[in-house]
């Protein structure tokens, strides 16, 4: 899998060697002509229209460049998505070319250095033995260059061999057969034609021949398998159908994602693209100065320059932001409480504001700042996750009785982190920063985030209060509702906030279809569907109330003498309602009963008539929780 993983590099430093060339998009300038056309000569004329036809070359050459750049991009991604059978197929094809290109090399530098310096001794050397001058050769000998005529000629051949094994091998690879004996040796043919006198003005075309021989044993095997890539083509294209219309094209999606493994591949890429420019900066005179912060900065500047580049930090971002979530699940003792992990919810957040931003367009500079903006933004939802994280748990805890005091110790450890960072942050954002759309922004998620917690640990407190209680606690549900209220209104509101700061910057700094999609998202998720989900339970809250209200109070001689608990929470009963049916519930248990329906839970007779809709879920999903730090404008 890992050998796979780096097979699909390639196609990605190509397409990232597309996006910063721009596709070959020119930079289109205007051509000024005079306006006084009484001072235009022949000559001025003539420039102009010279002029204009470089500058349609120009566009004509251009135009090229973006079909060019096109069919690249587009093979690429086809190469990049090819099964692992077939993409080792290809790649040994091109090893193949490879082999067969440097043995062409080699030939011809081989075949220079035997036909210039060793021409004339070449020749003498022939006279010599077809005299049979025993003393003529030994004269050579002494001389020692039929030694290195020697040396360099048996190096070429061994190497043209290894060659030709290596050519033989992926040829048995590719096809399941071995080449021909005739193409195995036209590797050395140009080295033993070229010790033939008289053969200096033929070598350049015996080896051009030479290497077009092998070249025809791969166009050969291609054209056989001409059908096998029509047939990859066709299943390619009937397996995306089936899947979209059995499965939908999520599902596809997710299958080509594991399948390609595509955050690995992306890593693998980012890696070797940031240990590039640290061997740039190891070389290069300029910068090999620089301190490890400078050298960081580059780094980083570097590595979010392009789409590919900043998806290949978005794959590291999302590796970090798992073990960080993993970390707090250690602490807690407890599991992924999503669908989706921290990882996969950082990436997408991580690279919508890198594109909402413009990261990759920006000036180095404004870039690293901007890069260092968006991370400010990230680690607000890290710490929204951890809360989800450890809300939930702190709940459980208090409610479930649960006497485990080390379980309780660290919930409580990790709210308090969840409040000390935050405050931390905001001291640390407050006094190195100048007041700005984006500080105003990241405060309002960590004063969020600090209230939500305190909300948290206030009803946590309320619920371990009432677990020590010998008597039913009747307004204990009451004190939740308000604390829950409290914080919900203070999360609408920051909502209500950060949609007029993206307003603001909308209008008056930058704009961009991402930000306004953005924002659109946000003010449905954040505001509309918060205020509309908010007043549903007031009003389902408050008429549940009004109902329990019109039914009777019992009396102590109709407690002592039902001397019974409630049906509902089986404690004991110090006040109760009677229902018309006759049946007797606490107040605040019949309360709740009636947010789920609307009959009696022993009976289930009518009690009243349904006037509102069902309840809907409380739980806010993390997708909405994280929405407010999409919107984080930065100016």
């Amino acid at each position: 899998m890992t050998l796979c993983n780096l097979l699909r590099v390639p196609p990605i430093f190509i397409m990232d060697e597309l996006f910063k060339n721009s596709f070959g998009l020119p930079e289109f300038t205007s051509i000024i002509f005079p306006e006084n056309n009484d001072f235009v000569n022949s000559t001025i004329v003539q420039n102009e229209i010279n002029e204009s036809t470089e500058y349609y070359k120009a566009t004509l050459l251009s135009f090229f460049k973006i079909i060019l750049s096109c069919l690249i991009f587009c093979s690429s991604s086809c190469l990049f998505v090819l099964p692992a059978k077939y993409l080792y197929l290809v790649y040994f094809h091109l090893v193949s070319i490879c082999i067969i290109l440097l043995s062409y090399w080699t030939n011809i530098q081989t075949l220079k250095v035997l036909s210039g310096k060793y021409g004339h001794f070449k020749i003498d050397m022939i006279y010599e033995v077809m005299a049979l001058d025993f003393y003529g050769i030994m004269h050579l000998f002494t001389q020692l260059q039929i030694l290195d005529f020697l040396y360099l000629l048996c190096r070429n051949v061994i190497l043209q061999c290894c060659l030709s094994l290596m050519f033989d091998f992926l040829q048995v690879c590719t096809t399941n057969h071995s080449i021909p004996k005739v193409f195995s040796f036209s590797f050395i043919i140009p080295t033993l034609i070229a010790l033939i006198p008289g053969t200096h003005e033929m070598l350049n075309t015996i080896s051009v021949l030479a290497t077009l021989l092998p070249l025809f044993t791969m166009l050969k095997t291609l054209w056989l398998n001409i059908f096998t890539i029509k047939n990859l083509i066709c299943d390619g294209y009937n397996h995306i159908r089936e899947t979209i219309n059995n499965y939908g094209i999520s599902s596809l999606i997710e299958m080509e994602w594991n399948r390609l493994n595509i955050p690995s591949v992306l890593r693998i890429f980012w890696a070797i693209r940031v240990l590039e420019q640290t061997l740039y900066l190891l070389t290069d005179i300029e910068v090999q100065n620089e301190t490890l912060y400078g050298a960081m900065k580059y780094l980083l500047i570097k590595g979010c320059d392009t789409f590919t580049a900043v998806l290949g930090m978005t794959s590291f971002v999302s590796y970090f932001c798992h073990y960080i979530g993993a970390f707090f699940q250690w602490i807690l003792l407890t599991d992924d409480v999503d669908d989706k992990s921290i990882g996969t919810i950082s990436a997408v957040l991580f690279y919508i504001l890198a594109l909402q931003t413009g990261l990759t367009g920006l000036e180095p500079e404004k870039r690293f700042i901007r890069l260092y903006r968006n991370v400010c933004l990230l680690c607000a939802a890290l710490l929204h996750y951890i809360h989800n994280v450890v809300n939930p748990l702190l709940m459980s805890l208090s409610a479930s009785h649960n006497p485990s005091l080390n379980r309780h110790v660290r919930a409580l450890l990790v709210s308090g982190f969840l409040i000390a960072f935050p405050i931390t942050m905001l001291t640390y954002l407050w006094s190195h920063h100048s007041i700005s759309t984006w500080l105003l922004a990241v405060s309002s998620f960590n004063i969020e985030i600090i209230i939500k917690v305190l909300v948290s640990l206030a009803v946590y407190s309320l619920f371990l209060i009432d677990a020590y209680r010998t008597t039913f606690w009747e307004r204990l549900d009451d004190y939740v509702y308000y604390i829950k209220a409290f914080g919900n209104t203070v999360e609408f509101c920051f909502g209500i906030f950060l949609f007029l700061n993206g307003v603001y910057i909308m209008a008056f700094v930058s704009g961009g279809a991402v930000r306004a999609s953005m924002m659109c998202i946000h003010a449905y998720f954040n505001i509309w569907c918060d205020a509309r989900d908010g007043w549903r339970v007031f009003i389902k809250r408050r008429t549940a109330v009004k109902k329990i209200e019109s039914l009777p109070e019992a009396t102590s001689d109709q407690l002592e003498e039902l001397d019974d608990v409630c049906a509902i929470c089986y404690q004991n009963m110090g006040s109760a309602k009677i229902t018309k049916c006759n049946h007797y519930f606490h107040g605040v248990c019949l309360r709740k009963w009636l947010y789920v329906q609307d009959r009696c839970p022993l009976c289930h007779d009518i009690l009243y008539k349904a006037e509102v809709s069902n309840l809907p879920t409380q739980d806010t999903n993390h997708f909405q929780d994280l929405q407010h730090i999409i919107d984080a404008e930065n100016s």
